[in-house]
């Protein structure tokens, strides 16, 4: 316990020293540094943090788009889309999670960090697919998961949950064909039935 808080101590310090008043906010919570950028200061941001001596993230882990509308149980007042970047230093054995909102929620963009690790080229790709955020600079934006024709952003809240078509073969046309769904949308919340005396004296 004792070492992964110093390691996340170390990181952040080295972050912070590495990146001073672009960090716009860095914390440690349960032993994890987690980093949040400006849209503006993003892809500089990650350059330096791909290139400090003491900070090396030499790896992009992961890349994925997140939609903060209807937060939790409060109502979200911040920039509805963000990106959330997961890197790793095998160098100096420290991972950071970073975070930037986009500016814009009516068309959210980003830079696109693939000139500076290649892994983010499919991340980048899927999550303009499912959240509809663009990447500007990345050499082959287009969707990765779903069909050319597709219409939204299905990993996007407002999306309905049964999509706005339903695909089938045809077999008197010999094709596939798109058509309007035909299931009633509802909301489903399993029903949970315990024992009178569930968890007594645990």
């Amino acid at each position: 316990m004792g070492k992964a808080v110093t390691t996340a101590t170390k990181t952040k310090s080295a972050v912070l020293a590495a990146l001073g008043e672009k960090a716009q906010r860095l914390e440690v919570a349960l032993d994890e540094v987690t980093l949040t950028l400006t849209a503006g200061d993003y892809h500089d941001a990650m350059q330096v943090l791909h290139t400090a001596p003491d900070c090396q993230f030499e790896q992009l882990i992961d890349l994925c788009g997140v939609d903060y509308s209807g937060y939790g149980s409060q109502p979200w007042d911040g920039a509805r889309f963000a990106v959330v970047v997961h890197l790793l230093s095998a160098s100096h054995n420290q991972r950071l999670r970073v975070r930037a909102f986009c500016d814009d929620d009516s068309f959210p963009r980003m830079d696109s960090v693939t000139d500076i690790w290649s892994s983010a080229n499919w991340f980048e790709r899927e999550a303009f697919d499912l959240f509809g955020i663009v990447f500007d600079g990345h050499d082959d934006l287009r969707r990765i998961l779903t069909d050319y024709g597709f219409s939204g952003h299905p990993l996007r809240k407002d999306f309905p949950l049964t999509g706005h078509v339903e695909v089938r073969y045809d077999a008197e046309r010999q094709r596939v064909v798109y058509e309007p769904v035909s299931i009633e949308p509802r909301e489903i919340t399993p029903r949970i039935i315990r024992e009178r005396h569930y968890a007594e004296g645990v």
